[in-house]
């Protein structure tokens, strides 16, 4: 079956991928424009499965918000040139609407779900992406919430926040720029738990032994009373609180108070109440161990052929 320059032009239009690649799938598939668009997406599982092996630390973090529906994600790449990329953009933008719509309880039921921009599933998606764009590529994790949250993003993908609240002055003038101003506190300091209550008991009785071996180990107060070295942890754990928790943060914008307090004179403001209620935050990357790039053996090797 004989194909045209036309054909090639319509194959790249519904694929994206280059020229060539698509005039070889329409020569492999003897002009079969179906056949030729699977030809396509089988070299994109194979692209996936040559790059494996790669490491994958760059990439975003986007959020989406649809309904009372909002949606956090976390897509990698090799580097940060993708990230950038208009296609990778919208892709990306897509799997958060694949999210929202069909609410996939794990990375691997959302890679089966169906993709809201193409005919197979987000998988097929991910694969001909990875074929197109040329780089190893990853969903790494997401995250739903339902109901009031305020989000931000940082650095062009680098941090993304959800914050949820529950409130009764939603609608009111005031609470969107505390909610905002909350989610960016999120985002401008790193925090491991919501507040005190979230903390787990194990957690504080590792921090309560560590002060009070510390303390028996120092001179000046290793002949104190147990009372008087309990009150003393009692005070230091204040600090581990304001460190760790969000609602004992000092507030970015006004350090006299913490964050709950902020959030606390919003609402009497606005006379109504406002309770944080979780937070979501993904750094792009987190937790990733990056290839260690040698650039001096890079280029002897390349010297010496």
């Amino acid at each position: 079956m004989a194909f045209t320059a036309k054909d090639v032009a319509e194959l790249r239009k519904q694929t994206g991928c280059g020229m060539m690649d698509c005039k070889n799938a329409l020569t492999a598939s003897g002009g079969d424009f179906e056949a030729a668009v699977k030809f396509l997406r089988e070299k994109g599982m194979a692209a996936t499965a040559k790059k494996a092996d790669r490491i994958a630390a760059e990439g975003l973090v986007d959020v989406m918000t649809i309904g009372s529906t909002t949606a956090i994600v976390e897509v990698n790449s090799e580097t940060d040139f993708v990230a950038k990329n208009a296609i990778f953009k919208e892709f990306v933008q897509d799997v958060l609407k694949t999210i929202i719509a069909n609410k996939p309880q794990d990375v691997e039921a959302l890679l089966a779900s169906k993709f809201v921009a193409g005919e197979g599933t987000v998988a097929d998606a991910l694969a001909e992406k990875i074929y197109k764009i040329g780089e190893k590529l990853s969903i790494r994790r997401f995250n739903i919430v339902e109901g009031t949250v305020s989000t931000y993003i940082h650095g062009l993908g680098a941090t993304g926040v959800i914050v949820s609240f529950e409130t009764d002055v939603a609608d009111k003038d005031g609470f969107a720029e505390c909610a905002k101003n909350v989610a960016l506190q999120t985002a401008a300091m790193e925090v491991k738990y919501l507040d005190k209550e979230s903390v787990p008991a194990s957690v504080i009785a590792e921090e309560e032994a560590i002060l009070i071996k510390q303390m028996k180990e120092d001179p000046k107060m290793a002949n104190k009373p147990d009372n008087i070295l309990a009150n003393i942890v009692k005070g230091r754990l204040g600090k581990f609180y304001e460190n760790n928790c969000l609602t004992e943060q000092a507030y970015v914008k006004d350090d006299s108070m913490t964050v709950s307090k902020y959030v606390q004179s919003v609402a009497k403001e606005l006379g109504g109440s406002i309770k944080i209620t979780g937070y979501v935050r993904y750094d792009k990357g987190e937790g990733i161990q990056k290839r260690e790039e040698d650039f001096a053996a890079e280029i002897e090797k390349m010297v010496k052929g």
